[in-house]
């Protein structure tokens, strides 16, 4: 019914996939850390 093969190859071809969404998350946290240090800077007291 269900046919599942191990291929290594798919997974070191998906590697680049990985990295570029690991390099998405890392860029979306510094700009939110980016604003907030901005935010606090402009309105602390």
């Amino acid at each position: 019914m269900f046919d599942i093969f191990f291929k290594p190859m798919n997974f070191v071809e998906n590697l680049e996939y990985m990295g570029i969404g690991m390099l998405g998350i890392f860029i979306v946290i510094g700009v939110i850390m980016g604003v907030t240090v901005i935010l606090n800077k402009i309105f602390s007291k």
